[in-house]
């Protein structure tokens, strides 16, 4: 039987890409006060951002539940016996350790293996998608797992914040603490290593902070994957994809919105970009 994938909805994965590839989603939780949503399911990006730029509040967000990882792993069960399931840092949520609780209480055949990502957002996604590309190959269990964790190494993520209010807020800031009571008008660039968020360099205008996303990409050439997330502006993601096009050998650059989860702790304005270099890495 065919290795299925799951990811988690901080994948922040193009649905027709998530959909091409046969990744499941498993979607994490948002609330706003005591109403709750599923991620990308009870709520789209559309509608949370406008809810959040309007709350008074801060929405919080929590891990999928172990029963709602169990729910699944029978699902998938019922059509293979092999699930690699890659998801969003441990370090960032509790999501890894809601997996590794299922896999120890699924009581069925499928044999269930986890890989933690040690990214968020499209980072996220980008190991998830080497893991995809193999499974659909007609790869077993052990290459699926081994190529995920050769592209953990490989993958980068660099987003581009107009605020820190919302990591501060949510507590995810981290070690980008650096970078709070900085001026106003100076644009983050954060990105992800050893499992969190680390702060990058100051960009004085956006104008500037996209250049430098472009720079980015180009100094980790050659590139394997590239794709370009935002939370609100999608034109300004469009303009990047077209540049940053070329710097791959098809061409073709992913773009996608930022969803409630990871939008809940980087608010409006985010514009970010994640690759996999290519290289054979080391675990």
């Amino acid at each position: 039987m065919p290795v299925k994938v799951i990811t988690d909805s901080t994948a922040d994965l193009p649905p027709a890409l998530a959909e091409e590839l046969d990744i499941t989603i498993i979607p994490l939780n948002v609330h706003f006060g005591t109403d709750g949503y599923k991620d990308g399911v009870d709520i789209l990006p559309e509608e949370f951002y406008r809810r959040l730029v309007s709350s008074t509040k801060l929405p919080t967000t929590s891990q999928p539940s172990v029963g709602d990882f169990l729910g699944l792993y029978n699902d998938l069960a019922k059509t293979t016996n092999q699930i690699v399931s890659v998801h969003i840092s441990a370090k960032l949520s509790g999501t890894m350790n809601s997996a590794t609780q299922a896999r120890e209480e699924y009581q069925g055949d499928c044999r269930i293996e986890i890989v933690d990502s040690r990214q968020g957002s499209m980072g996220l996604g980008m190991v998830a998608i080497a893991a995809a590309r193999t499974a659909i190959s007609g790869a077993n269990i052990e290459k699926v797992v081994e190529e995920a964790l050769l592209a953990v190494p490989r993958v980068k993520f660099f987003g581009m914040l107009d605020t820190l209010e919302y990591l501060e807020k949510g507590g995810r800031i981290g070690k980008a603490q650096a970078f709070v009571g900085s001026l106003l008008r100076i644009k983050p660039l954060l990105t992800a290593r050893d499992g969190e968020i680390h702060p990058l360099e100051r960009a004085r205008t956006r104008g500037k902070g996209i250049d430098r996303l472009y720079e980015l990409a180009r100094e980790h050439m050659p590139l394997v994957d590239l794709g370009v997330v935002y939370t609100t502006m999608p034109e300004d993601a469009l303009d990047l994809a077209r540049r940053l096009a070329p710097l791959l050998p098809n061409g073709e650059v992913s773009v996608s919105q930022i969803g409630p989860v990871v939008g809940t702790h980087t608010g409006p304005g985010v514009l970010g970009i994640a690759l996999r270099a290519e290289g054979l890495g080391q675990y």
